[in-house]
């Protein structure tokens, strides 16, 4: 089973040192997400529609919105996995063109040759969280450090982000999809369905769901669940409510649906992330 070793949570966003040995679902994060490789057997992953490895000398880069799945080989062993799911807000506080990292395309390609300042960078930061969780290094020092040098190797970082003319003339997508989006963020939104929505739109569901992926490269049903899992996260480690109580507002029939439902998104129980999370919090230097 699938085990997450720490996690750090803050404005960053999330880090989670994972020993993978279990696949994850077709998902999405409204964040840049990478992915590196610490130690044990070679992976892969399946981002868009190719499938990519995940090695000593490769990292795999995933961009805000963009569908993607973890592919696990039971003939091999566990992989343990630094993974990245970084704030554009906090990124934009480095380099203001690095919030673009929140829209599709800051990442060109989903691999990248990582250098050996790279590799010991993800030791270190990997090194710091099973020693020292809590560390101020960990936010202060080698997380903005290793995002750096990641963006700075892997994005065209010079050309992020368009100037105000061009965003004010990029085409915004559907109509019908952003009020769809409106309402999957809204109060009530995460009990919709993709069928109310296309109904709302006043279109066939094929439609619907063809539009919905041209705007955002995601389906209503993955983009929904992106949503749900960030909600369920900000309320697990924000909220003392039980996770019986979370999982229903969040629109579980039974708690068991609810863990089941993180645990093939973020790969451990909601349980197991919030006592990670609080024992880190707990931590702190």
């Amino acid at each position: 089973m699938s085990e997450a070793l720490e996690i750090a949570y803050g404005d960053f966003g999330r880090v989670a040192l994972l020993d993978m040995d279990r696949g994850l679902v077709r998902h999405a994060h409204p964040h840049c997400h990478v992915l590196l490789k610490v130690e044990g057997d070679d992976t892969q992953f399946l981002v868009g529609d190719r499938v990519v490895r995940l090695t000593d000398e490769q990292a795999v880069l995933v961009n805000a919105w963009e569908t993607h799945a973890y592919l696990h080989d039971p003939r091999r062993d566990a992989a343990m996995i630094l993974a990245l799911y970084i704030e554009p807000a906090w990124l934009g506080a480095f380099r203001h063109n690095w919030s673009a990292s929140g829209a599709p395309g800051f990442f060109h390609e989903p691999v990248g040759l990582v250098t050996a300042p790279i590799r010991g960078l993800v030791r270190d930061l990997a090194a710091e969280m099973v020693y020292a969780p809590g560390s101020k290094r960990i936010r202060d020092e080698l997380l903005p450090g290793l995002m750096v040098a990641l963006i700075e190797r892997f994005t065209k970082w010079r050309e992020v982000g368009l100037s105000l003319r061009e965003a004010s003339r990029r085409p915004r997508g559907d109509w019908r999809v952003q009020r769809a989006i409106a309402r999957m963020r809204g109060e009530n939104g995460l009990g919709l369905s993709a069928e109310a929505l296309a109904r709302e739109a006043g279109l066939s569901r094929a439609h619907f769901y063809r539009l919905f992926e041209q705007t955002t490269g995601a389906s209503p049903h993955v983009f929904l669940n992106a949503i749900r899992v960030e909600r369920a996260v900000e309320a697990i480690v924000g909220s003392d409510e039980s996770l019986a109580e979370l999982g229903t507002k969040l629109g579980f029939s039974a708690p068991a649906h609810f863990s089941r439902f993180f645990r093939d998104h973020v790969s451990v129980p909601p349980s197991v992330f919030r006592s990670i999370v609080r024992r880190t919090a707990a931590a702190t230097l």
